[in-house]
């Protein structure tokens, strides 16, 4: 942030409409996921639509904010729970489905959700499957460009819309 006075805007909070640009990055610099040659994401939060840890960083964030946050796994995406790693018989899955190490299968829930899959292992007679989400056990770099919170915009002058890298 610039050393522009931010007292005057408003935060995000717990439960804030906001609309930012965001990069997850992993310590080698790998992009994993990002909006800012996209659309700006629009998200209330508090509502499940963004990973909750991530939004408690955005919490406490000005408007017109450009930064980078480090975050170690227990604050970004958890550890791997050893107890997301199911062995399944090969028959659950169809015949003509190629089955291959690292591939990840989308599993229908009861209640009508999704959940991602990362096959881990194969054999002649089962498949083991990741369910831990697959960035668990990662630092990442979180940056973030504070567009709008609760319906007011960045100001004209502020980084976030000068491109003013953190």
């Amino acid at each position: 942030m610039s050393d522009a006075d931010t007292s005057d805007l408003p935060t995000i909070g717990k439960d804030s409409e906001v609309i930012v640009h965001y990069e997850i990055r992993l310590p080698d610099d790998r992009v994993v996921d990002s909006t800012f040659d996209d659309e700006p994401f629009s998200v209330k939060l508090g509502t499940g639509a963004f990973e909750p840890r991530l939004e408690e960083a955005l919490v406490g964030l000005p408007l017109g904010e450009y930064t980078r946050i480090l975050l170690t796994p227990q604050y970004a995406f958890g550890m791997p729970d050893p107890s997301n790693v199911h062995t399944m018989p090969r028959g659950r899955f169809p015949e003509e489905m190629k089955l291959e190490q690292q591939l990840v299968i989308e599993f229908d829930l009861p209640n009508g959700e999704s959940v991602p899959g990362t096959v881990t292992a194969l054999t002649e007679e089962a498949v083991t499957v990741d369910f831990n989400h697959p960035l668990a056990g990662q630092n990442i770099q979180l940056i973030v460009q504070v567009l709008a919170v609760d319906g007011q915009a960045a100001p004209a002058d502020s980084p976030a819309l000068q491109g003013e890298a953190p």
